[in-house]
């Protein structure tokens, strides 16, 4: 690697030490709490993968250049240099074995926020040529592409065309002052088409005006994954386009919590204006057509069923109480795990770890926390609303050879539709 990449990379990691950060390496009291909510750490038993220790790059630039003693200390030379060789051994551990979940944040006891400054030290990373070959290259098909796995319009279309034929309804695309744009992720598109079919047949019983858009459907933000402002606000300004192309007054992300703090929370700040519309995970609007009586159940599952929640919708977002209010209209028998909610287990999968193909050993030792929870309440299947979250589940469950399906949440309440009256579908269809 060239001194002139190190420098840029070490440029970006100093312009990324704001008050916040500076406050954070200043408290920290080297108590080591942050290991203990850290699954890549329990599993492996590695101190490396303490969550404090993953920050050292950026901590030891923000010791040798904005505190006193770290100024003192080089005078001495005795303060330790962020080199090119610290940075391809801390890739491992900034990319690797981090899903950027927030457990350490939420119970560091002087309230550091370190999955924060992990995602500022991924900006540092990237500008000094140290990032995952997986990311990498799924971020410059998301450029290209406008999809991390190269996804074009027209296999959504194919998919489109199947939903159309099974369910006899419409899937309306570009469609001007619909009430809703609807996101998607790739690997609903690939992995879980039953998604977009499910959304159809609700919003389809519940009356609501909903669209996608051929200028962009993607919901994934691969910038925010790797850790590169630019691309993240490019991929975000594209959403923004599309929206205001089509007039909306809200958009939904689709059953990906990653694609819904992307563009909920990050997103404003990244292009530096607000949203002319607003911005809803699926489930909480799933769950506003349940207390409005816009959704209408019968039937319930009768098996053990239990709840994976994704990181960035309960535990970054607060988006709890919905899923459950959702789940009891069709689960006879539902029991949650012991730590759910805020204090959930995290997959492994997320924060790109999903995409890091050189990581997959890694995340399936830190799945075994996840399968602990799993086992405590020996569920039949499990119910979640992340694409990702599903994958690593099933997956890892597979791995470990546990029989449990996974279903997603959508898919589990559009199969316990009231059917509607022909008479009310004839109408529906005449107007």
């Amino acid at each position: 690697m060239s001194e002139l990449t190190l420098e840029r990379g070490l440029a970006a990691f100093r312009a990324e030490i704001d008050a916040p950060t500076a406050a954070f390496f200043s408290s920290c009291v080297h108590c080591g709490v942050c290991a203990q909510s850290c699954p890549f750490y329990l599993e492996t038993g590695d101190p490396k993968y303490t969550p404090i220790l993953k920050l050292e790059p950026l901590r030891l630039i923000w010791e040798a250049e904005f505190t006193l003693w770290g100024r003192i200390k080089g005078l001495l030379g005795l303060q330790e240099k962020v080199t090119d060789a610290m940075l391809a051994e801390w890739e491992e551990l900034l990319y690797d074995s981090c899903s950027m979940c927030g457990r350490c944040s939420m119970v560091c006891p002087v309230g550091n926020d370190l999955a924060y400054m992990i995602r500022k030290s991924r900006e540092g990373m990237v500008q000094a040529g140290h990032a995952p070959e997986g990311l990498i290259n799924a971020s410059i098909r998301a450029v290209t592409t406008g999809s991390p796995m190269g996804l074009q319009w027209k296999t959504l279309a194919v998919q489109i065309k199947h939903v159309e034929a099974s369910t006899g309804l419409e899937v309306p695309v570009d469609k001007t002052g619909a009430e809703y744009l609807v996101m998607l992720s790739s690997m609903e598109v690939i992995n879980f088409p039953e998604y977009l079919e499910a959304i159809t047949k609700i919003f389809d019983h519940a009356g609501v005006t909903w669209t996608l858009s051929t200028q962009c459907f993607e919901a994934t933000n691969a910038g925010i994954q790797i850790g590169n402002k630019d691309i993240a606000a490019q991929l975000v300004e594209r959403v923004v386009a599309a929206a205001e192309t089509l007039k909306v007054s809200k958009v939904i992300s689709p059953e990906c919590g990653h694609a819904f703090t992307a563009i909920r929370w990050e997103g404003p700040n990244l292009i530096g204006r607000p949203y002319p519309f607003r911005v809803f995970h699926i489930v909480e609007v799933l769950d506003e057509l349940r207390a409005t009586g816009r959704i209408q159940t019968e039937g319930k599952e009768d098996d053990r069923l239990s709840m994976h929640d994704p990181c960035n919708l309960a535990r970054k977002s607060g988006v709890i109480q919905q899923q459950r209010n959702l789940i009891d209209l069709v689960a006879e028998d539902f029991v949650d795990m012991n730590e759910h909610g805020r204090f959930q287990w995290c997959c492994g999968a997320g924060g790109g770890v999903s995409s890091n193909e050189r990581a997959e050993e890694l995340k399936m030792a830190a799945f075994k926390r996840k399968k602990a929870q799993i086992e405590e309440v020996a569920p039949e299947r499990m119910v979640t609303m992340c694409a990702t979250c599903r994958t690593q589940l099933e997956e890892g469950l597979e791995e470990y050879n546990m029989d449990i399906p996974v279903i997603g949440l959508t898919e589990m309440i559009a199969d316990h539709l009231v059917e509607k009256p022909r008479a009310a579908a004839e109408h529906d269809a005449e107007a």
